[in-house]
């Protein structure tokens, strides 16, 4: 039921249509994470824990409606809360428990620096 299609290391078909995803290395996927969300989405400039928080933001839901998200936010906290209400919004509630489980990962490593797991 995902529309992203075939997925490697997160980076799936659907955004990157000319990849060769089966083949996708990890070190191929940090240089994607790195150009076309870290640094499209501006998470270079900003403080921890907001820069995960948005970078996450990107992957998930693209650098346009992260930006959005961003601007509309009070803090990396209320960000996570502005994800959860939008994911209540969609319908697709197949995917709503694991939704709020990524949003409750990463609040987790937000408050407490550990790693994600």
């Amino acid at each position: 039921a995902d529309p992203g299609g075939e997925t490697n290391f997160g980076i799936s078909k659907r955004a990157y249509p000319h990849l060769n995803i089966k083949n996708l290395t990890q070190d191929d996927a940090k240089k994607i994470y790195h150009s076309d969300y870290w640094l499209r989405a501006g998470c270079d400039s900003m403080e921890w824990p907001l820069c995960l928080v948005h970078l996450d933001a990107a992957v998930q839901h693209g650098v346009s409606r992260a930006i959005d998200f961003k601007g509309k936010s009070n803090g990396w906290f209320d960000y996570i809360f502005l994800r959860i209400a939008f994911y209540n919004s969609i319908n697709k509630t197949i995917f709503l428990r694991g939704w709020i489980n990524r949003m409750i990962e990463l609040y987790r490593v937000c408050r407490t620096g550990q790693e994600i797991t």
